[in-house]
C-alpha cells in the first residue's frame, strides 16, 4: 500500500515538472511577473510601462532588471493578472473576473469600442450565443489608431465592412496561448483567409504583427485575448509585394536577375529586408554595377536581406542576433522609437504583412562581407591605413579583381608613428602580405606552408592562445569577401631571409656570438634546417660580463657550448604567442622563461631588445645580457661553499622559539648564539 502511494506520489511529482516544463514561453513571462507581483497579493502581476506611454510589458528576469525597452526607461506597476479582479478591503486580486460570455467579456477586459462595433455590426447575437469561438479584440487605443479614412470606411458600412473586419479577428475554436504556436496560422471566421500567429522567446505572441497585450481571459462560450491593433486581411505573397510596390522597383529586378522570385513566394516564414530604390541609390554606381553583374554576389546580397524567420517590430524590445538566409547574422534592435539593423535605424516602414512572413522596408542597402572585395573590406574596418599604403603602391588590382588571395593586413595603430615610404622594397614587402590562396584560419594548422605574391614562403604556427604566421598573429576574425580573405595581423610581416647563422652574420650587433657559436661548434646547427629560438646576446651583453669571466668562457669551448646552447630553444616562439609565462626547453637541457607584460617580452625577467627577427630555420632576439644556466649561477651550484652566517641564521630562525621551552634543546640554542657572536 505505502509503494503505491509512493509511486502516484512521484508520478504526480514527474506530471508536475512536465508540464512546468512545458510552459509556453508567454506563460512564462508571465509566471515571472506574478512571482514579483505576489508581495502585493494574490494574483497581482508586475507590468513594466515604459515611461510616457500606455504600453506594458510582462517581463522576463533579465528585462526585469534592466528595466529598459528599447532603451527607453521603464516603471513597474503592479495590477490584476488576467482573468482577476479586485474585491474592496482585500489586498490583491482575488476574485475571478465573472464568467459570462464573450460579448460581456470584451466589456470587462477592455475592448469596449470592439464590443460597441459587435452590437453596431449585429456580430453581438453570435458573440453572446453558443458555440466556442476565439477573438482576438482589438483595444480601445486600437481603433484610435486607425487612419480616420480607414475608420470612416468601417463605420459607414457597419453590416459588411465592420462585421467582415471583425470576424477576420475571430476563430471557430477555443485557442489558448499554449496552442499559439510560433510560425502558425489559424483561419479567421471572414472568407478562411488565415491569421498568422508568432510566438517568440521573449514571450512576445503577435497576431499579424499586432501584440497581444493581456491573453486567455475566458467566456462561457471561447475565450478572449486583447491585442494592440486592428489587423487587416492578407492575402499578398512577399513576392506579390515587391512587385507591386513602386518604391521597390530595383529591388524586383534584383530578384528576377538572381532567381529567388520563387523563395519569395513559396510557403514559409521569412521576413525581408527590402531595400527601397533608395537604398541601392546610396551606393556608388561602380559597386552596384559590380554586384548587379556577379550572380554570385548578387544572390548573397539578396540572401543577406532575407532572415530565416518571420520578426514583427512589436516582438523587438532589445538586441538580438538574427540568422539570415545567406548564413550572416544581423543585430536586430530597437532605439526608443526606431527599429535598428546593426545598430543604425535604418527601417522606414515596418510589419507589412505576407501570407509567407513579413516586409520591412530599409532605406541603406545591407552588403555582406561575401559580396565585397578586399579593398572595401579594409576600407570600412581598423586596417584603413594598409589599404591606403596597396593603394599607393600601386597593389590595389590585387584587392578589387577576381584573383583568389588572402591578405594580412595590419591593424592601423601599427603605423601610429607613421606610415613607410613607398618604394620597391617597401613594395615588394606588401606583395608579401598577399597570399596566393583564398584561405580560412580555422583550416590552417601548425607548420603549414604558405606562398606569397612576392615569391616567398612563409610558416604557419598554432599556439595556444594565438595563430600566426611568421613573426604576425592573427588579431581579429577572418573577414571572407567575394574573392578574397581578410587577416587582420598585429604588425607589419617580416618574411625569413636566411637561416639563423645567416641573419646573425648580416647583423654586426651579433659579431662577438659569431666567433662564439664557430668556438663552440655550433654553426652547423643553426645553418640546417630547424625550428630554433634563439636569444641571441649583442655585443654589448658580452662586453657587460666581467673580463676574467668572459675569458674564461671563451677559452673554454666545452663550456662555452654549454651556455650558448641554453640561449637556444628547440622550437619557434614568436612574441605574439608569449603570454604571462611561457617555458621553453632549451637545446642545453634546462628550461628558459619568456614573459610579456606592458608589451615588453622578457627572458629570465630581463627584458629583450628585439623581437621576432625571422630566419628560415627559426626566430631569433636581441638580448643585451648573456644568459646563465642554472647550474652557472652561483646561487644554484652545488659546488659553491655555504655561507656559515646564512646557515647560522636558519638555523637560529628555525630553533629560537622552540629551544627556549626545552631544556634538552638549550643548550644547542645557547652555541648558536655563540657562534652567531664570533
Amino acid at each position: 500500500m505505502e509503494r503505491g502511494v509512493l509511486l502516484l506520489a512521484l508520478a504526480w511529482a514527474l506530471a508536475v515538472t512536465l508540464s512546468g516544463a512545458a510552459k509556453s514561453p508567454y506563460q512564462q513571462v508571465l509566471q515571472h511577473s506574478r512571482l514579483r507581483g505576489r508581495q502585493h497579493g494574490p494574483n497581482v502581476c508586475a507590468v513594466q510601462k515604459l515611461l510616457g506611454t500606455n504600453r506594458k510589458y510582462y517581463t522576463n528576469c533579465k528585462q526585469w532588471y534592466q528595466r529598459k525597452v528599447c532603451g527607453k526607461s521603464t516603471m513597474i506597476s503592479y495590477e490584476c493578472c488576467p482573468g482577476y479582479e479586485k474585491v474592496p478591503g482585500e489586498k490583491g486580486c482575488p476574485a475571478a473576473l465573472p464568467l459570462s460570455n464573450i460579448y460581456d467579456t470584451l466589456g470587462i477586459v477592455g475592448a469596449s469600442t470592439t464590443q460597441l462595433y459587435s452590437d453596431s455590426s449585429n456580430l453581438r447575437p453570435e458573440i453572446e450565443g453558443p458555440g466556442s469561438f476565439t477573438i482576438f479584440a482589438p483595444n480601445n487605443e486600437a481603433w484610435l489608431a486607425l487612419p480616420a479614412e480607414m475608420l470612416d470606411s468601417l463605420v459607414s458600412n457597419v453590416n459588411i465592412e465592420l462585421l467582415n473586419a471583425l470576424r477576420h479577428h475571430m476563430v471557430n475554436r477555443r485557442v489558448l496561448t499554449d496552442d499559439l504556436k510560433h510560425g502558425t496560422s489559424l483561419p479567421s471566421m471572414y472568407q478562411n483567409i488565415d491569421i498568422q500567429i508568432h510566438h517568440y522567446p521573449n514571450g512576445i505572441v503577435t497576431v499579424n504583427c499586432a501584440r497581444l497585450l493581456k491573453a486567455d481571459h475566458h467566456a462561457t462560450n471561447g475565450v478572449v485575448h486583447l491585442i494592440d491593433k486592428v489587423i487587416a486581411t492578407t492575402t499578398n505573397t512577399i513576392q506579390q509585394i515587391v512587385e507591386t510596390n513602386e518604391n521597390l522597383e530595383t529591388l524586383r529586378a534584383a530578384v528576377a536577375a538572381s532567381g529567388l522570385n520563387n523563395l519569395l513566394e513559396n510557403d514559409g516564414q521569412f521576413t525581408l529586408l527590402a531595400p527601397t530604390n533608395e537604398a541601392f541609390e546610396k551606393i556608388p554606381q561602380e559597386t552596384l554595377n559590380r554586384i548587379l553583374g556577379d550572380p554570385e554576389a548578387l544572390k548573397d546580397l539578396l540572401n543577406h536581406h532575407i532572415l530565416k524567420s518571420a520578426m514583427c517590430a512589436e516582438a523587438i524590445i532589445a538586441g538580438l542576433s538574427m540568422e539570415t538566409l545567406e548564413g550572416t547574422m544581423l543585430e536586430v534592435g530597437c532605439t526608443g522609437d526606431d527599429l535598428t539593423l546593426n545598430g543604425r535605424p535604418i527601417i522606414a516602414e515596418r510589419d507589412v504583412l505576407a501570407i509567407n512572413g513579413v516586409v520591412h522596408f530599409v532605406n541603406e542597402l545591407l552588403i555582406p562581407d561575401s559580396a565585397k572585395t578586399l579593398f572595401e573590406l579594409g576600407q570600412e574596418s581598423d586596417v584603413s591605413t594598409s589599404i591606403d599604403l596597396f593603394r599607393q603602391a600601386d597593389l590595389s588590382s590585387h584587392l578589387t579583381g577576381n584573383e583568389r588571395v588572402t591578405l594580412l593586413a595590419p591593424v592601423n595603430t601599427v603605423f601610429k608613428d607613421g606610415t613607410p615610404s613607398i618604394n620597391r622594397n617597401t613594395k615588394s614587402l606588401l606583395l608579401d602580405h598577399i597570399l596566393k590562396e583564398q584561405l580560412s584560419s580555422k583550416y590552417l594548422y601548425h607548420g603549414q606552408k604558405l606562398e606569397t605574391l612576392g615569391g616567398k614562403e612563409l610558416r604557419v604556427f598554432v599556439y595556444r592562445n594565438n595563430l600566426c604566421i611568421e613573426n604576425v598573429c592573427i588579431a581579429a576574425h577572418d573577414r571572407r569577401g567575394r574573392f578574397g580573405t581578410l587577416f587582420t595581423v598585429d604588425k607589419m610581416l617580416t618574411p625569413p631571409v636566411g637561416t639563423v647563422m645567416d641573419v646573425l652574420k648580416a647583423d654586426q650587433r651579433f659579431s662577438t656570438l659569431v666567433a662564439a657559436i664557430q668556438s663552440a661548434g655550433l654553426m652547423e646547427t643553426l645553418n640546417r634546417p630547424g625550428t630554433f629560438t634563439v636569444f641571441a646576446p649583442t655585443n654589448e651583453a658580452f662586453r657587460a660580463l666581467p673580463q676574467g669571466e668572459l675569458n674564461k668562457l671563451m677559452g673554454n669551448a666545452k663550456e662555452l657550448a654549454t651556455v650558448l646552447k641554453y640561449h637556444i630553444g628547440d622550437e619557434i616562439l614568436v612574441s605574439g604567442a608569449v603570454g604571462a609565462l611561457v617555458r621553453l626547453k632549451s637545446l642545453q637541457g634546462d628550461k628558459i622563461e619568456i614573459s610579456a607584460k606592458n608589451n615588453v617580452v622578457n627572458v629570465n625577467k630581463e627584458p629583450i631588445a628585439e623581437t621576432d627577427i625571422m630566419a628560415t630555420n627559426g626566430v631569433i632576439y636581441a638580448v643585451n645580457t648573456v644568459l646563465q644556466p642554472p647550474a652557472f649561477r652561483p646561487q644554484e651550484r652545488g659546488d659553491e661553499p655555504a655561507d656559515p652566517a646564512l646557515e647560522i641564521f636558519k638555523q637560529a630562525s628555525a630553533l629560537s622559539k622552540v629551544s627556549q621551552r626545552s631544556a634538552r634543546l638549550a643548550p644547542v640554542y645557547s652555541r648558536l648564539l655563540a657562534r652567531m657572536k664570533q
